[in-house]
């Protein structure tokens, strides 16, 4: 028989995985380039190069900008600006205060939980009654994490792998750095995420991205497709549905770290649209602390 050649591999294929590993190395680069400041220099550099550099360059300003026009037509457009420009300094800000493993739990350790919350989680720790901790991408929502872990609380949590594999080899590791275990969506991590809950554990998700075939509610005034997972979990397990913030100061590098009252057990969209309005009025407290970089409205899938 004649010898097989061995297949190659699509040349999309070959280039994607040169764009992922090449890309990978920029951010590894910068990232190794800012741990090696002082912290509040690191912070304040990450965030300005991704405000004016990486930021506009990865069309990331485009969307904000599209995403503030969507929601508040009304808004004069230099107001708008002025938010996706904060926006995307708050973006750079988390990303390098989430590497930073060391610095940025040891911060976060010194920032006192408040709010109504902070009681019920206590008395669910103690019954060892499960607790789903639900934010949005907002401030920095590792904050309140950080916060929580120092204060004696294992928490996990969910997280959407990225497309770069060798970005989010490392993006992992920076989750786990924070306490407790992370899981991958899909069937294998929601799985180790349920086996978590059901012990009576503690665990964050995110839920303000823009779910295919989700119910459509109510965010920010406009129709968005919303996951109700969180709320399905609480009722299932008799977990706490508790929302919380990490909401970044004046100073730019300390946080307000707030824990919501839990949301009443009712129905899955009942209660998910009680988190969406939650979370409406911190971002219109605050609005250029939400990554309004996220595809989060997508008129012609509604």
């Amino acid at each position: 028989m004649p010898e097989q050649k061995p297949q190659k591999k699509p040349a999309s294929s070959l280039g994607r995985r040169a764009r992922h590993y090449f890309g990978n190395l920029l951010i590894v680069g910068i990232i190794r380039l800012a741990l090696a400041l002082p912290y509040r220099l690191r912070v304040r550099f990450v965030g300005a190069l991704v405000q004016h550099v990486l930021g506009p360059l990865a069309g990331y300003r485009g969307r904000a900008l599209a995403n503030l026009k969507h929601v508040w037509p009304e808004m004069p457009q230099p107001r708008r600006a002025e938010i996706a420009t904060r926006c995307l300094n708050n973006l750079g800000r988390s990303f390098i205060e989430n590497y930073s493993s060391q610095d940025f739990p040891a911060r976060m350790a010194e920032a006192t939980p408040r709010g109504p919350g902070m009681a019920a989680l206590q008395e669910a720790r103690e019954a060892g009654r499960p607790v789903i901790l639900v934010t949005g991408h907002f401030g920095n929502y590792e904050a309140v994490r950080a916060s929580l872990v120092a204060r004696g609380y294992d928490i996990g949590g969910l997280y959407r792998e990225m497309k770069n594999p060798y970005f989010n080899a490392h993006y992992v590791k920076t989750l786990e750095a924070f306490g407790g275990p992370v899981f991958p969506q899909g069937r294998r991590g929601t799985a180790g995420f349920v086996r978590h809950l059901k012990q009576g554990g503690r665990l964050v998700l995110l839920f303000d991205q823009h779910v295919i075939r989700a119910p459509i509610l109510d965010f920010i005034g406009k129709p968005a497709r919303t996951a109700i997972s969180a709320a399905e979990l609480a009722l299932r397990y008799d977990a706490l549905l508790i929302p919380f913030y990490g909401i970044r100061q004046e100073d730019g590098v300390s946080f307000d770290v707030v824990i919501e009252a839990p949301v009443p057990h009712s129905d899955p969209l009942t209660m998910t649209q009680a988190l969406n309005d939650s979370l409406t009025a911190r971002v219109e407290e605050n609005p250029e602390q939400w990554f309004w970089v996220h595809r989060r409205w997508r008129p012609h899938e509604t």
